[in-house]
């Protein structure tokens, strides 16, 4: 067989390119939250491109692992886009409609954080967590599209804020009476639910089928409810179970309800000082390792990327005090409800409608625990600045860390635990609840240290018996010679006064000032320097009428705390008494220096 030539065309004749698509159709999708779906529907905003770029940076971020999986958060995201998104139309009205990504100039993020400080104030941390939000989205609209914003632009998303950013103050702790009252109301709350539950399951096995032996029975509705599922608005007549109570609380005797997630997640989060968010999304599985009273729970931590999946260990027990307990009780009684969704979360209600969901949003902030707060008075509650107690969770984790804070004596290594040691010191160390203990700390360190470098003042009886806690040692010889007198100097007798601690060089006199006995360590006091000590004491407490109170204390404070608690203290009622009659006669007065004479008479 002869081969066969072929031939080639010289050109290959491409077809031209399309036009660009001159609309871009609706921005609506849907993302999955834990297995709940929401959907975001921006279609109705201008600046398409940008809108669409957006959504799509969004969308990739909730499919991501990380903090953005909440609910209440995806949709406070959402109208940040629409508040940027709006803005950008109003500042370039000519180009809205065709605006593409090069067009964006760094100018409008700056007038859009602008308009948001002036929104919200200064002190707001909301310009900060919008823009914290926005620059991360436009950040993955740029890996998408490298080539789509300028280099200005792209300059830009390189810092947050352009304005200096103020570090806003953490979240401050509930006192503790509060927490515990948060505590015992939550407890006693899921006692009630335990009971109602129990009850009704007890009632339900008694019941018949009320399609054949009617609805006006309690126990055939809640046996129906145990074999069929939930009541919905298509199960019977309402009429007919409005003596029973109506459809939600007849579903409420056999399934937890939202407003039962409240005690529930409010206990675990006072008794564990978990995440609040990590408690919401716990699993059926989340119980671990039981051993000696003890048990872990596993959870994930989103927010913590390379490290999400974590443990703590809490009590365990057969009772509301011991949280691993409230977990095993929770799982008992949302059994039910799981299996009828087939799902593996923890907290699962049944919705006001009769259908039953796995509650990953949880109560907090809702209308639902503000009731719940209201009906047990604890809103009546005094928060730290006055007001009334709203619930939340983040304040009832920090304050368990508070209390832990305390216990440990706020050594960080004994109370980081589950942070690194910065994130628990400015979060968790440095708040409101901790300054006036901290004062204390720093007060009580000056003191140890002004206390190690300046002993105690030594004080004698008139038989030469230490009435002080110091540990200097006298000898026989300095006792004789203080009880006489022949080693006076003004306020106190001097052990040897050509052996000051102060002088330049060996043998040379005491160079200190007049007062300055009462920080020498060679001063020995007795009841026979009590009227010039107290005659001084005099001088010194009239100063404060001449001096600004920070001065006073810097000239006299020290001498005069020395004298009041160091020595004054030693001597009894009796012997202050006495001296400080002798010390109005004046004739002691004789023994204060000259340059004292005119002040103080």
């Amino acid at each position: 067989m002869s081969p066969r030539r072929v031939r080639f065309p010289a050109v290959v004749e491409t077809p031209a390119a399309a036009e660009p698509v001159p609309t871009i159709g609706p921005v609506i999708f849907t993302v999955d939250l834990n297995g709940s779906p929401e959907s975001i529907d921006l279609s109705g905003l201008p600046c398409p491109r940008l809108t669409r770029a957006l959504a799509s940076a969004l969308a990739e971020v909730v499919s991501a692992p990380g903090t953005l999986r909440d609910r209440n958060g995806v949709r406070y995201v959402v109208k940040r886009i629409r508040e940027f998104v709006e803005f950008t139309a109003a500042a370039l009205p000519g180009s809205a409609s065709d605006l593409r990504l090069s067009d964006l100039e760094p100018d409008l993020l700056d007038a859009f954080e602008t308009r948001l400080i002036a929104q919200y104030g200064g002190t707001s941390k909301e310009p900060y967590l919008t823009m914290t939000y926005l620059v991360r989205l436009l950040k993955l609209v740029h890996e998408a599209h490298p080539d789509a914003f300028g280099a200005a632009f792209h300059a830009r998303l390189g810092f947050t804020s352009a304005s200096a950013h103020r570090a806003s103050k953490p979240l401050d702790a509930y006192p503790f009476p509060v927490l515990d009252a948060l505590e015992n109301a939550a407890r006693d709350d899921v006692a009630r639910v335990r009971d109602r539950i129990l009850e009704g399951e007890n009632l339900a096995a008694t019941g018949r089928d009320p399609r054949r032996h009617g609805w006006d029975r309690l126990e055939n509705v809640l046996w129906y409810i145990a074999n069929h599922g939930p009541l919905t608005v298509d199960d019977a007549s309402c009429k007919v179970l409005r003596p029973l109570g109506g459809r939600e609380e007849l579903n409420g005797r056999l399934h937890l309800t939202a407003r039962d997630l409240v005690p529930f997640l409010l206990l675990l989060a006072c008794q564990t000082g978990m995440e609040p968010e990590c408690i919401r999304q716990l699993r059926s599985d989340c119980l671990a390792s039981p051993a000696r009273g003890y048990v872990s729970i596993a959870y994930v931590k989103k927010r913590a990327p390379g490290s999400t999946h974590k443990t703590v260990r809490i009590t365990d027990g057969g009772s509301l005090r011991f949280p691993g307990g409230v977990i095993r009780l929770a799982l008992r009684l949302t059994k039910h409800t799981r299996e009828l969704i087939d799902s593996d979360a923890l907290w699962c209600d049944v919705g006001r409608h009769g259908q039953a969901r796995a509650s990953f949003d949880g109560p907090q902030g809702s209308a639902v625990s503000r009731q719940w707060m209201s009906e047990r008075g604890l809103d009546r509650l005094t928060d730290r600045d006055g007001g009334p107690v709203a619930l939340d969770l983040r304040r009832v984790r920090k304050t368990v860390k508070s209390r832990q804070y305390l216990r440990a004596g706020g050594v960080l290594e004994d109370f980081a635990s589950g942070h690194t040691r910065p994130v628990a010191a400015k979060h968790y160390a440095d708040i409101g609840a901790h300054e006036e203990t901290h004062e204390q700390a720093v007060e009580a360190g000056l003191e140890q240290a002004l206390g190690a470098a300046l002993s105690p003042p030594v004080v004698l009886s008139d038989d030469g018996d230490r009435l002080d806690d110091g540990q200097a040692a006298l000898t026989t010889r300095e006792i004789e010679s203080a009880l006489s007198g022949e080693q006076d100097v003004w306020l106190a007798s001097c052990r040897d006064f050509f052996a000051s601690p102060f002088a330049r060089k060996p043998g040379a006199a005491c160079p200190v000032p007049a007062w300055g006995c009462l920080e020498c360590p060679n001063a020995v006091f007795t009841s026979r320097h009590l009227p010039s000590l107290l005659s001084f004491l005099d001088f010194l407490e009239r100063q404060r009428e001449e001096y600004p109170a920070a001065e006073w204390t810097t000239r006299f404070g020290l001498a005069w705390d020395r004298i009041v608690h160091g020595v004054r203290a030693r001597f009894s009622t009796r012997q202050i008494a006495t001296a400080q009659v002798i010390a109005e006669g004046g004739g002691d007065r004789l023994l204060l220096p000259a340059s004292f004479l005119e002040v103080i008479a």
